[in-house]
């Protein structure tokens, strides 16, 4: 079965980093490319970033570009998103999944808990 188990996440000050991280099973995580949405409250879920099976391509939201990575371990099935520079607008819910974009056939319809990041002075 494919679970996604997002952690990482916590209560940084404007400026401040995070890593998070997305612990995968179930699927042959190399073979797809990954990304990470999130979702504030009363907001939609957005595509954050994407990365593509060998980590060669990678794409980014404009608003985090510049300040967000997205990087992946394919030995022990991980995905991570480096975050620096943080803004209060980065505050919402992380969560991982499989595709480049939201409407790829290879996204997992049961999502993760998802990881809470708060960017709050």
């Amino acid at each position: 079965q494919v679970q996604f188990v997002e952690s990482g996440g916590g209560l940084v000050q404007p400026g401040g980093s995070l890593r998070l991280s997305c612990a995968t099973s179930g699927f042959p995580f190399s073979t797809y490319f990954m990304s990470w949405y999130r979702q504030a409250p009363g907001k939609e879920r957005e595509l954050v970033a994407f990365i593509s099976n060998h980590g060669r391509t990678t794409e980014y939201l404009d608003s985090v570009k510049g300040r967000f990575t997205i990087s992946r371990d394919n030995a022990n099935n991980i995905l991570y998103l480096q975050m620096n520079s943080l803004k209060s607008e980065d505050t919402a819910v992380y969560y991982c999944n499989r595709g480049a974009t939201p409407s790829a056939s290879s996204v997992w319809p049961n999502w993760g808990q998802g990881t809470q990041v708060t960017v709050s002075s």
